[in-house]
């Protein structure tokens, strides 16, 4: 899990307000944390996942998995996450069907052994 292998985590990211499209432009290019320059190797608005109010649901991507880099990384241009879930990590993809709290084991070798 550590950074330097960098294998890419995908969470989706309830934020506080909607981000403008500058805002989106500095999270994919760049934005200069106390660790260093981090970014999002994708970033979208989840289609069909309305936030309450004024939240509203971003889909993340990011290949270093620094401490709480999601979080700082929204921080940076403003912005508060307030709901934030690992959706995929590398290829082990986390089932759409899986209510919280839930699990399963994990029966393919092949996922098992690339991680």
């Amino acid at each position: 899990m550590h950074p330097r292998y960098e294998i890419e985590r995908e969470y989706a990211a309830r934020v506080q307000g909607r981000l403008g499209p500058e805002a989106l432009e500095k999270l994919r290019r760049g934005v200069q944390l106390d660790d260093g320059i981090a970014a999002f190797s994708s970033l979208t608005e989840m289609e069909g996942r309305e936030g309450t109010g004024s939240n509203r649901w971003y889909r993340v991507a990011l290949r270093e998995g620094r401490n709480r880099e999601v979080r700082r990384l929204f921080e940076a241009v403003g912005a508060r996450v307030s709901r934030l879930v690992r959706l995929r990590y590398g290829p082990v993809e986390l089932p759409r069907d899986l209510p919280p709290g839930g699990w399963r084991e994990m029966r393919n070798p092949v996922i098992l052994q690339k991680l």
